[in-house]
């Protein structure tokens, strides 16, 4: 049985929001709501970068005919909410897993571990492939949003613990780990470890008081949650893209003339590439201040990551089996990435 179910307003909201949207459509309204997890700080919050550059940016080639508004740190609500809101008015969202898995549970396929190298592999995944797009026809049709941006949110996960360096996967044998969702469960017993879900808001002190030995977040996340303090060891091991979605009503969009949709477009293109390039840039300062703080960066051979690999995947895809993600997209998913499951 799946542990995802459509959201509550999915269904009620469909016919209203047309309607809705249409008038709103006709008054050109010229200020669209952004709404976002996460401080306005752009030292520690890379999604606050991509959205302060596309205000800018939209602001700029539309000539001031549209103009953004952001709402940071969950100001119009938590996850859910701000998908339900995107889908009955006319505005953008930047949502996490927990607020797309709802409406395409198909978005976790593309969080198989290590399903990818680098930063250009993933970016090719999601700019070019065949999955993705079936993903974003998905959103449309069944909550009429439509997906403009993979946006990136730090890096690659690492894992960070407080007992021992991790640099294969028999080192996790009797930890126990904080897990964001499900899957990470998943992954982590996979390893020979147990697996908790626990809040983000509650992390630091779950690691603190040894509730969990460790978790798996970006270098960024672990310098913004003062993990540094309780965590000694950093394992480089890229294990999954770290990303979040820029979301936009699609009705608000195709009721813009031709060329404000194509200044919008463009500006989403370019805010994204700026985002990209600084993202990148402050990967190996961040993982230098953790060093700096006190942490033992450790970086697994190729021959480890394959053990890594090797562990992972066939436990994750049995996850997603679980939940009834259809075996197609799986398929797209791993042709796109040129990744051929361990044992074939």
């Amino acid at each position: 049985m799946s542990l995802f179910r459509p959201l509550p307003l999915v269904a009620a909201l469909s016919t209203a929001a047309a309607l809705s949207l249409s008038a709103a459509s006709a008054l050109a309204a010229t200020t669209v709501n952004l709404s976002y997890n996460g401080a306005p700080d752009p030292d520690k919050n890379a999604v606050h970068v991509f959205a302060t550059n596309l205000k800018e940016l939209v602001e700029e080639k539309t000539g001031g005919e549209l103009e953004l508004k952001l709402y940071p740190n969950s100001m119009l609500g938590e996850e859910q909410e701000r998908m339900e809101q995107t889908m009955a008015s006319p505005s953008l969202n930047i949502a996490s897993f927990a607020g797309m898995s709802p409406i395409v549970p198909e978005v976790f396929v593309s969080a198989i571990p290590f399903l990818f190298k680098d930063f250009d592999d993933a970016r090719s995944f999601f700019d070019e492939g065949a999955y993705w797009q079936a993903v974003k026809d998905d959103l449309e049709g069944r909550a009429g949003l439509e997906l403009l941006a993979v946006v990136e949110e730090g890096g690659f996960l690492a894992f960070t613990n407080d007992k021992t360096p991790i640099a294969e996967p028999a080192d996790f044998e009797g930890l126990r780990f904080r897990a964001m969702d499900p899957s990470q469960v998943a992954l982590y017993e996979a390893f020979g470890a147990s697996g908790t879900p626990i809040p983000w808001t509650e992390v630091y002190m779950a690691l603190k008081t040894g509730v969990a030995d460790g978790q798996m977040n970006p270098p960024m996340y672990i310098i913004l949650g003062s993990l540094y303090e309780v965590q000694d060891y950093l394992t480089l091991a890229n294990i999954q893209y770290s990303d979040q979605f820029l979301v936009g009503n699609a009705s608000m969009i195709n009721g813009w003339d031709e060329e404000t949709q194509a200044a919008f477009r463009e500006a989403v293109a370019e805010a994204n590439q700026l985002a990209r390039e600084h993202n990148q840039a402050k990967v190996d300062e961040r993982i230098a201040y953790l060093e700096e703080q006190g942490m033992e960066v450790i970086r697994p051979s190729a021959d480890q990551l394959e053990a890594f690999r090797q562990q992972g995947q066939p436990a994750y895809l049995e996850w997603l089996k679980d939940q009834n993600i259809e075996q197609r997209y799986i398929d797209m998913a791993l042709d796109d990435a040129g990744v051929e499951l361990s044992g074939e």
